[in-house]
């Protein structure tokens, strides 16, 4: 980590991410305040050094002029926190939301918060659970001088310099905070709309390793007894499907040298590791928000985006929400030619 000039930030919202953004800032030498709904949050990073706040009048009350405050918090939540936190900000303070936010909300929160003198800085972080070590990714929107004056904070929270190899074609001295994992996107709403695109690419990429391995899984349907009769499909060719083979090994090699080669592809090696089987996961795959607006935001610009379109509708179909359209077209199956549903 790059030790960058000390700052004061405030957080609110102490969950998984937001917790450990503190803590990264305060090895690097930053000096935060904290605020959650959980008090035990809040105690748990006062022993780590963080000053702690048992409401957000105490917790603006600890911070020093300007202030800096970041937001960790859902999306769903990020209106009505700014409800009970604007009337006790001043003039020149600065509101960062590092969640998934909308990047639409974005544009309107700041052009409200800035009537009252508030700046507000939209900050789409990427890292997970991994980010204390790793760093986090940063897609950043907002002014240009108030992006520049947090750049100490972004530059700590960031990987840095040497957490990836250098692109050969890029000349060195090329300039730009972009090697350091932190990027300046333009003004308010740009960062999380960078964020929510990358988010659906997320979709597509995830959906793209599970249905190869998926595929790789299921080799032996050669060796598979299936039902004979006129609803069931039969497999052509059995004899070209009989391999039993590891999928987790398969994940294991793709890590190494392989094209698709990803971090993607390490978590889930790492998952299969852990639980071949992966029994403790059921398949509903959620939704945060994200993939659908990349895929209205493509719609709008006539951009085709058919891969993160699909996954999307695979994470509907994951928690059953096309149930009842398989319902209908079973019941259609039925009514023109007599089909009895299998059980």
């Amino acid at each position: 980590m790059v030790t960058a000039t000390p700052m004061q930030l405030g957080m609110i919202g102490l969950g998984r991410m937001g917790a450990n953004l503190v803590r990264r800032l305060m090895r690097d030498g930053h000096k935060c305040v904290v605020y959650d709904v959980n008090a035990a949050a809040v105690s748990e990073l006062e022993t780590e050094g963080a000053t702690g706040s048992a409401t957000l009048e105490e917790f603006v009350g600890k911070l020093d002029a300007p202030r800096a405050i970041w937001l960790m918090l859902p999306a769903a939540i990020v209106d009505s926190t700014l409800d009970a936190l604007v009337p006790l900000l001043a003039s020149g303070d600065t509101l960062i939301d590092g969640g998934n936010s909308y990047y639409r909300d974005d544009i309107t929160r700041a052009q409200k918060l800035a009537e009252k003198g508030l700046h507000y800085v939209d900050c789409g972080t990427s890292g997970g659970v991994w980010g204390l070590d790793r760093g986090y990714c940063l897609m950043i929107g907002g002014e240009t001088e108030v992006v520049t004056r947090l750049d100490p904070i972004f530059k700590t929270i960031a990987p840095g310099i040497g957490t990836a190899d250098p692109t050969p074609s890029r000349p060195a001295n090329a300039g730009g905070t972009a090697p350091e994992g932190y990027l300046h996107c333009g003004p308010n709403g740009a960062g999380h709309f960078v964020k929510m695109v990358h988010n659906g690419v997320e979709y597509g990429m995830m959906a793209a390793i599970a249905e190869g391995l998926s595929i790789i899984k299921h080799a032996n349907a050669g060796k598979v007894d299936r039902v004979v009769d006129a609803e069931t499909t039969p497999l052509r060719d059995p004899w070209a499907y009989q391999y039993d083979i590891n999928v987790g090994e398969v994940a294991e090699v793709w890590r190494r040298g392989s094209v698709v080669g990803s971090w993607l592809v390490d978590l889930i090696a790492d998952a299969f590791a852990a639980s071949p089987e992966l029994e403790q996961f059921s398949g509903r795959v959620s939704d945060s928000g994200e993939g659908r607006w990349t895929v209205l935001a493509a719609v709008d610009e006539g951009v085709p985006a058919p891969v993160i379109t699909t996954a999307l509708y695979e994470r509907f179909q994951s928690r059953e929400l096309g149930e009842f359209t398989d319902q209908i077209c079973s019941a259609m199956r039925s009514e023109f030619g007599g089909h009895a549903e299998k059980k």
